[in-house]
Parts: C-alpha cells; structure tokens; sequence
C-alpha cells in the first residue's frame, strides 16, 4: 500500500468546520500521514529538511486547504517557497519528487456557480489552479484533478459528511 502525505494548511485549524472534519477522518487510515502545517509551524519557520524527508518517505503528495482569496493559505506558500529547493525539487539534480501523484482537496466558500463565467468570481474554478499545476510540473509530480468541497457556507452535515467521505475515496485511491 502506497503512502500519502496531507499538508493540510488550514490558518485556524481548529476554527475550520470544512477541513477539521477531513483531518479527523484523514487521521484514522493507517498509510495517510496527515502533516497539520499551522500547528507545526505557527511562527513560519519552516524545517525544511524535516519536510523534504516526509516527501521523500511518502508516494503521494495532497494539499488540503480551505481557498483564499484565490489561493492557498499562507502557511502553504511558505512551505512551497522553503522545502521545494533547487536540486530537490527542480533543477539540477532536482527529481526526488518526480512521479509522485499530487492533488489539491480545496473547499470553497461559494458553491460551484460561484466560479463561472457569469458567477460571483467570474472565472472557471479551474483557472485558479495553473500556479499549482505549474508547481507540479516543475517538481515533476503528476497533477491530479482536484477534488473540491464547495459552497461550504451553507453546507449541511450530510452535505459535508458526503464530501469528506468522496475526499476519503481519493485518498483511497492514491493509496493503492
């Protein structure tokens, strides 16, 4: 069975009904290391080698976050900035990562009409994701489709429960 890193970047994770409930599930399979970023690191300071050494230790790679303004959470970019080092990551003898399957679990405020032409964001949801694809292309990771939960301010507990459970079977499936 093939392991899988979560770097779950969440800024308040313990304000977070969205993500805390995936981390809880998250958390009770056993080849799923569930890495809570915020917690590990509240003063951004980033130990980059303990990172690199989960990446390397792991086969798949997943950020969960909740999306803002357009993006990930703070803590993630930093993470980016400081573990995905040239020679590591990219570049010059940079292929420790390549092959690893990585995918993005993202819950959205809006709901998926939000992100349309004619919604509130004005653009197709999957536009907001060319910074992480290129990522992933750099890193020579393979880019998986994202697997979103979205409209999460007026999300139901069914609604939620079946969201976690879909994120659940992702997992599932990078795992095999």
């Amino acid at each position: 069975m093939k392991k899988v890193l979560v770097l779950a970047g969440h800024r308040t994770p313990d304000e977070s009904r969205v993500n805390r409930a995936a981390v809880e599930a998250f958390k009770t399979l056993p080849q799923v290391t569930v890495h809570e970023l915020m917690r590990e690191y509240p003063d951004f300071k980033i130990d980059v080698r303990r990172e690199q050494a989960l990446l390397l230790a792991h086969d798949a790679v997943v950020m969960l976050f909740p999306f803002w303004w357009y993006s990930s959470p703070a803590i993630l970019k930093e993470w980016q900035d400081n573990v995905l080092e040239h020679g590591f990551a990219y570049g010059t003898g940079g292929d420790r990562l390549h092959g690893k399957p990585f995918l993005l679990m993202v819950s959205t405020g809006g709901g998926e009409q939000a992100y349309s032409p004619r919604g509130y964001n004005r653009y197709p949801i999957e536009e907001f994701w060319l910074p992480f694809k290129a990522m992933a292309n750099m890193t020579g990771m393979v880019w998986q489709p994202p697997a979103l939960i979205q409209g999460t301010h007026v999300l139901t507990d069914s609604d939620l429960d079946a969201g976690v459970s879909r994120w659940l079977s992702h997992l599932h499936a990078l795992s095999v």
